[in-house]
């Protein structure tokens, strides 16, 4: 399932970029941030593909959305200028930020490539 994020929920589960310099990721689960704005379409193309790797994936990603309308601190703090923008969060490495509406098979690839988690099997 995927859970919507405001601007304290990220400093709680994801980074407090508020007292912290260097990135260390507070979860114990990778996770893929998406941000996002419910008038942008190519972000209602993604949302349900991201709802559908949220149960497939359940336990082993996390996925967050915020809204950049809602929360345009958070989205300012990572210089989102264009959406949808992905945020690949692995474990203990840095994040990496894709831009634009990807394939689900892209997706997949990414948890696998930068998130260190493997494909789901049926």
């Amino acid at each position: 399932m995927t859970e919507n994020l405001t601007k304290q929920d990220f400093l709680d589960k994801v980074f407090d970029y508020e007292n912290e310099q260097e990135w260390k990721y507070k979860g114990d689960t990778p996770c893929i941030i998406d941000f996002w704005a419910d008038w942008c379409g190519p972000c209602k193309m993604v949302a349900p593909v991201l709802e559908d790797l949220s149960k497939e994936y359940d336990g082993k990603v996390k996925v967050y959305k915020v809204d950049t309308e809602a929360e345009q601190e958070l989205a300012g703090v990572f210089g989102i200028r264009s959406i949808p923008s992905l945020l690949f969060v692995p474990l203990n490495d840095k994040p990496q930020m894709a831009a634009g509406a990807l394939p689900r098979e892209s997706f997949v690839q990414a948890f696998q490539d930068v998130l260190g988690v493997a494909p789901v099997t049926a």
